[in-house]
């Protein structure tokens, strides 16, 4: 068990790592993108790029933000309770979150080809779009693991209980 959780928390670091150049390229295309309307010769295609850049960002951060516990929570209330309810409360969540998750998974992965099929491309630049959306299923995906982690780890703390 310790393996699989290893490795799974190397690649939420590395596609977290992906995203956080993802955010580089994204700041510098931007600045290039400012500065040349300046001078009348703005990047065409720069805001296509955002775009599909910021899908790949969000996608490829959630699962390190899932393993860091770093969304936010309500848990004032949940926190009054005693630490059997909290799992049970945790297991919910996680159940819920992991469905949620493949599913999106699923059925982006499957748009993705669909995107594949059709040959959709941006409008400016004439990008591919798919392998963008692939990305958002992997990431999603990926999330769907981490998830199921802590649903396993949930599981272990009621049955300690």
């Amino acid at each position: 068990m310790v393996l699989p959780r290893r490795f799974i928390l190397f690649l939420t670091q590395t596609f977290n790592w992906i995203a956080a150049g993802a955010v580089v390229v994204m700041m510098l295309l931007t600045s290039s993108d400012v500065v040349l309307r300046l001078f009348r010769h703005p990047l065409p295609g720069a805001y296509e790029i955002v775009g599909l850049l910021g899908a790949i960002i969000i996608s490829f951060s959630l699962a390190y933000t899932s393993v860091e516990k770093g969304h936010i929570a309500v848990e004032f209330l949940v926190q009054r309770f005693s630490r059997g309810v909290q799992a049970c409360f945790s297991v919910f969540n996680d159940l819920f979150s992991t469905a949620l998750f493949a599913v999106i998974a699923w059925q982006t992965f499957a748009y993705a080809g669909d995107l594949k099929r059709t040959g959709e491309v941006s409008l400016t630049v004439q990008a591919p779009v798919y392998p963008f959306v692939y990305g958002v299923a992997i990431g999603s995906g990926l999330l769907c693991v981490v998830l199921m982690l802590d649903l396993l780890t949930s599981l272990h703390e009621i049955g300690k209980k």
